[in-house]
């Protein structure tokens, strides 16, 4: 008899650290599906903002060009310099502060000092960025590119660059429909992409 009780005891002292084990690994399974789904949903993040990032620097350059063909208002382009400053990819920053920028901006200069007539208006804000890209100090080039003031400053100028282009247009409508209207308001639209969608990230 008491061989048996003693038996059951076992028995059952089995079926419980099995039961256990048991959801001890239920609760392992769901705990890495939720990492995963939720490492997926950050890489995806991450990458929209690292693609909006490259569409929103290739958009303002792009809208620099514009201004130097037949993009012809008031409005203050130059604005998009420090734009691209901040937004510029870091690879592509990178590489335009080390030495191949220190050169374009060293020929660049040459050529506006001694040889003006050479040195076609068009390439004067280029230039400009150039240098200030190669100048720039640490606390502009390192600190505030990464960091929410640059966004909300690149925020800033496409809000402002976009209410000035609907209203040299005529209003919202107009901006579609007169020639080249859609490209430029296309483009704008792009530039102010990248930092609304920054900024919701941030405090999000």
């Amino acid at each position: 008899m008491g061989k048996s009780k003693s038996y059951l005891a076992m028995r059952t002292d089995y079926d419980d650290t099995r039961d256990l084990i048991g959801s001890d690994l239920r609760e392992l399974a769901n705990a890495a599906r939720k990492l995963t789904r939720h490492a997926i949903q950050l890489g995806s993040l991450g990458f929209g903002t690292f693609f909006f990032e490259w569409l929103a620097s290739f958009a303002a350059i792009y809208l620099l060009i514009l201004d130097r063909t037949n993009w012809k208002t008031n409005i203050l382009t130059s604005l998009l310099i420090p734009y691209i400053f901040l937004s510029l990819p870091s690879l592509i920053f990178i590489v335009l502060r080390g030495e191949i920028g220190k050169w374009i901006a060293f020929v660049a200069v040459v050529l506006r000092l001694f040889f003006p007539k050479h040195f076609p208006d068009w390439l004067e804000l280029p230039g400009a960025l150039i240098l200030l890209i190669v100048v720039a100090p640490s606390l502009f080039a390192d600190t505030l590119r990464s960091s929410v003031v640059g966004v909300a400053v690149c925020l800033i100028i496409a809000c402002y660059l976009f209410q000035e282009h609907i209203r040299a247009s005529g209003g919202f409508r107009n901006s579609f429909t007169r020639p080249h209207g859609i490209s430029n308001t296309i483009g704008i639209l792009l530039i102010l992409i990248y930092p609304v969608w920054a900024l919701v990230l941030y405090f999000v």
